[in-house]
């Protein structure tokens, strides 16, 4: 019998996590408790993925049901719920923008099958040595070597010399670097609200500068949706609000209700240029998470959830622009909708004060992100109350309250 206690304070994982972790128990809606029983807003959300909450019963039922029918088939079948899924997410966008869509497990290998598909589409359309690609920095894609291979963050890349030839990044929204595009480029991969990087989101100009170029050179376009999209901005994609038209979207967090799901839209053109065995996956689009994911997706898409995604967006964005008052180290809020960031000003020696930051509200019962190094982020479920807003920036506000001479 393995002897592992669950309740010690440094667990059997990689040493790649910290070694002291808050044990949560159950959860309900925004709140969630760890095994002592305090209780936490969680305005993490799972990192953006618990998009209507935690403890959903309809969700469980769903999941339930469906695992009595069948829990897997692989990628040599497929079944009902896949198939509604896959339906109902190549009608979103513009009409006829989407053909086809992969169902992968994770962010990072949606991002992994749009590289594979932009390389297959530009050798099949443009012959050998097209098959570069360009991302910016600040991006964020993942942690497979390909994603990886266009995250230009040195921490997270340098372990893992040498990385995909052919890969590059310039600084985001910089239309003058966009010059060097041209015909040896298969994609370019961008997210048009950033998450990990610090927030920012594509300024109208570089979008149009961005699609006149990628067209002139037939370079395929991937937003990067896996954070921003699935309604966390109010529309269903963030690019919606950006003018940004792209070939392939990818997706992922948000899908299925914390289970692991993703989904690769293509056009009909990229999937015309796709063979049989190009790509694939064994678990991906499996029976449970695409009947879970259903859910979400009707959800998510009921009149008026958006608009009220939108509206506590906005009411969140005013909430955390009224901490400028108060202290002078705050900065413009950052982020649309329901992810958001707070910039905050500190000497960069002060090393420590973000965590201690974050530190301080999770003991005062507020779950928090990082963005960037000096940026506090926030994506909470997509049901969290006005409420709950209001409780979260008064966390906030006791917490920077008490760290103010520090800022100094």
């Amino acid at each position: 019998m393995l002897n592992i206690d669950p309740m010690a304070h440094k667990p059997p994982f990689p040493q790649n996590y910290a070694q002291d972790f808050l044990v949560l128990d159950h959860g309900k809606g925004t709140v969630v408790w760890d095994r002592s029983g305090k209780r936490y807003l969680d305005f993490t959300g799972g990192i953006a993925v618990s998009a209507l909450g935690h403890g959903r019963r309809d969700l469980a039922k769903i999941a339930g049901k469906q695992m009595q029918k069948l829990t897997h088939v692989s990628n040599l079948f497929t079944t009902e719920p896949a198939l509604k899924l896959a339906s109902k997410l190549v009608n979103t966008g513009n009409p006829g923008q989407f053909a086809a869509v992969h169902f992968g497990n994770s962010g990072t290998e949606a991002n992994e099958a749009a590289l594979k598909y932009a390389r297959v589409y530009a050798l099949r359309t443009k012959g050998e040595g097209h098959h570069k690609f360009l991302s910016f920095t600040g991006a964020f894609h993942g942690r497979t070597l390909g994603a990886l291979s266009l995250t230009p963050t040195e921490k997270y890349q340098k372990p893992y010399y040498p990385l995909l030839p052919g890969c590059e990044s310039v600084a985001y929204n910089d239309i003058d670097a966009l010059s060097r595009l041209d015909r040896t480029y298969a994609a370019v991969l961008i997210e048009p609200l950033q998450g990990e990087g610090g927030l920012d989101k594509v300024s109208p100009k570089f979008v149009e500068a961005l699609q006149v170029r990628c067209r002139q050179h037939d370079i395929l376009i991937i937003a990067d949706e896996v954070q921003a999209g699935y309604g966390r901005t109010g529309t269903f994609y963030s690019w919606q609000q950006l003018g940004l038209i792209p070939d392939i979207v990818t997706l992922s967090k948000p899908m299925a209700g914390g289970l692991p799901l993703s989904a690769t839209l293509i056009p009909a053109r990229v999937n015309e240029q796709i063979h049989i065995g190009d790509h694939g996956t064994t678990f991906g689009g499996g029976p449970v998470t695409s009947a879970v994911a259903n859910r979400v997706f009707d959800v998510i898409n009921e009149p008026k959830f958006l608009d009220t995604v939108a509206e506590r967006g906005k009411s969140f964005e005013s909430l955390l622009d009224g901490l400028k008052k108060d202290f002078t180290f705050a900065k413009d809020v950052k982020g649309m909708g329901l992810l958001r960031g707070l910039p905050l000003a500190f000497n960069p020696e002060k090393t420590t004060l973000m965590a201690e930051i974050i530190s301080s509200c999770q003991y005062r019962g507020l779950l928090v992100l990082r963005a960037g190094t000096n940026i506090l982020r926030f994506a909470p479920p997509l049901t969290v109350s006005r409420k709950e807003l209001d409780q979260a920036v008064e966390i906030l506000r006791e917490v920077l309250t008490l760290k103010a001479k520090e800022f100094v």
